[in-house]
């Protein structure tokens, strides 16, 4: 029986983190070409930024007034970086429910320095002097600590502030598709291996969608701090909206609590006389959050990080009364998860509606048959059979 600790959601479903790259992507961009406009640096193109420092080292008495601000990007982008790393794992070990908001708040701070320094530069392009460090710090800073935060909740699938990883994983997905497709055009069926892998992950295709969105949002933020900075009355004015964006993403997560995933410890399991082959889990809410609506946590990281030994899981839905089409999709990608790795899931606490629902958005048809049970305790003992 597995007794390890609850596993507490702070990384976010699948769908939680979708909608937090794509919004703050637009941000991304935003930042970048204002930092363009004003001090003539894009301040989330490390890869440019690295390369040019590289070229300039060569002669460095030449390029020595173009050298530094160059590394002090990197600098800042770096301890961007390590300030969200920190905060972060403050986060973890309280046990917040979402390890973002304080990241986001530091980034909405950040971005208020970047909008300070526009504005004693009186909105002009800024080149040289204590404005111009502000601006380049605060810039790098802010893109280095949105990057490691998107980073570490998405356990590396996306990133936000920088366009060539999307790109080139969307080429990769893109050519993965139209493989599929030929070959279920030419042969009636798709080739296996391809098969198995747009049936492995259910969230592949969801994943082409999602690296379009941050590609697109990137564009869309680019575009609209052009527009913004040439119409804004006050330059430094033009930065504020990515700010009050952030601190309304901060707000609304605040609110929304994300449940926990807690298992059944050794002084219950004897009462099922479980084996240690099998695991029972329940998702519980926040107990200071009654009447709220709870968030699913991220069912695929949970289902990762369970022990090798571990062949059967019940998973008790008891506490969670909506089950709306994000938490189908988490249902679906922890099923196919679980499924690779030779597993088998039944699911408890689902009542009539609940089990129809799940039934009309596929997730019945990928489980065992009988595996969606209503009481526990029969769930239960349907795991014992699997077993």
């Amino acid at each position: 029986m597995y007794t390890g600790p609850m596993f507490v959601a702070q990384a976010h479903s699948f769908a939680s983190q979708a909608r937090l790259a794509v919004t703050l992507s637009w941000v991304a961009g935003y930042t970048n070409v204002l930092c363009l406009l004003v001090v003539a640096h894009p301040t989330s193109h490390i890869s440019g930024t690295a390369s040019l420092v590289g070229q300039y080292l060569v002669e460095p008495s030449r390029y020595a007034a173009e050298i530094w601000p160059l590394a002090f990007i990197l600098a800042a982008f770096l301890v961007g970086a390590g300030v969200s790393g920190v905060l972060t794992e403050v986060g973890r070990r309280r046990g917040w429910d979402s390890i973002y908001v304080l990241p986001i708040a530091v980034e909405a701070l950040l971005l208020v320095g970047v909008a300070l320094g526009i504005q004693l530069g009186a909105g002009a392009s800024i080149a040289g002097g204590p404005v111009l460090w502000t601006v380049l710090g605060c810039a790098a800073g802010a893109m280095g600590l949105q990057n490691a935060t998107i980073t570490r909740i998405s356990a590396g699938v996306v990133r936000t502030t920088h366009v060539t990883g999307v790109v080139t994983d969307l080429g990769m997905e893109t050519a993965q598709l139209l493989i599929y497709l030929w070959d279920h055009r030419r042969l009636g069926a798709p080739h296996p291996h391809h098969a198995h892998r747009r049936h492995e992950n259910p969230l592949s295709i969801t994943r082409l969608a999602l690296l379009l969105s941050i590609f697109g949002s990137f564009v869309f933020g680019a575009a609209l701090a052009a527009v913004l900075f040439d119409h804004a009355a006050t330059r430094g004015v033009a930065v504020y909206p990515p700010v009050l964006f952030l601190l309304w993403i901060i707000f609304i997560d605040s609110t929304r609590p994300i449940a926990e995933i807690e298992s059944l410890g050794d002084e219950h399991a004897g009462d099922h006389g479980l084996p240690p082959e099998m695991a029972v889990f329940h998702i519980r809410r926040d107990a200071r959050r009654k009447g709220r609506t709870h968030r699913l946590p991220n069912l695929l990281t949970w289902a990762d990080n369970l022990p090798d030994r571990v062949r059967v899981v019940v998973l008790d839905l008891d506490h969670i009364a909506v089950l709306d089409d994000n938490a189908a999709m988490e249902l679906m990608a922890a099923v196919s998860h679980l499924t690779r790795a030779d597993r088998k899931l039944v699911i408890a606490g689902i009542t009539v509606s609940q089990y129809t629902q799940l039934e009309s958005l596929g997730v019945v048809s990928r489980l065992a048959p009988l595996s969606i049970h209503a009481d526990l305790d029969l769930a239960i003992a349907r795991g014992l059979s699997l077993l």
